[in-house]
């Protein structure tokens, strides 16, 4: 009985010492990004994910570190490089689960990096696969707000050209804003980034 007892003990020892370097990995691995040092907080994310295998939040943030990273980046090399290796981070959670809302936003946002980074050659070619993705996203979980929010932004930042009609865009603006409000992560890290940028378009539709 008592080795019963001290072999239990262990094993919730070590599950608990497993999930605070967990935790510890993550909140370094948040500070880096923080700190402005994405290539390090990416490398920090990817070496938690070789070791936690059971949670799809590490490659996530080796996704939307490096996709994020896109967006200020001027060399084609460079973005390149950053959107394959959020792409395969995608890719590996995706083998394992097909039906995270959150995976489908985060390759919407890829996508939408491949446009930006050359819209004349990549306009054509990715628009539609962004659409695609958020539609994912929304029929995978209708009141996730950088689902809701992420499709009416790309459609915004298309209108000057495609001529849309922005009032139903701008209402889809307003609607996240409000699922942000109402929205809770299921675990302390878990994604809750877009509210800002959400209230920054609002008022450009206003």
């Amino acid at each position: 009985m008592t080795k019963i007892i001290t072999v239990i003990t262990l094993f919730i020892c070590s599950l608990l010492s497993a999930q605070t370097q967990f935790e510890q990995g993550m909140n370094k691995a948040f500070g880096l990004w923080k700190e402005g040092k994405n290539a390090e907080a990416s490398a920090m994310f990817e070496r938690i994910a070789a070791a936690e295998k059971t949670s799809w939040l590490p490659n996530y943030y080796v996704g939307l570190v490096n996709t994020l990273a896109v967006f200020s980046e001027k060399d084609k090399t460079k973005i390149e490089l950053l959107l394959v290796k959020a792409q395969d981070a995608v890719d590996a959670e995706m083998l394992k689960d097909q039906s995270n809302s959150e995976l489908y936003v985060l390759q919407a946002l890829i996508y939408t990096g491949y446009v930006v980074a050359d819209p004349m050659t990549n306009g054509m070619k990715y628009s539609g696969k962004v659409m695609e993705a958020y539609a994912k996203a929304k029929a995978l979980d209708p009141n996730n707000p950088r689902a809701v929010f992420g499709e009416a932004d790309y459609q915004l930042g298309g209108a000057k050209w495609t001529g849309v009609d922005t009032k139903p865009l701008c209402a889809q603006v307003n609607k996240a804003i409000e699922l942000f409000g109402t929205f809770k992560p299921e675990t302390p890290f878990s994604p809750k980034w877009g509210l800002e940028r959400a209230l920054e378009v609002q008022k450009t539709c206003k």
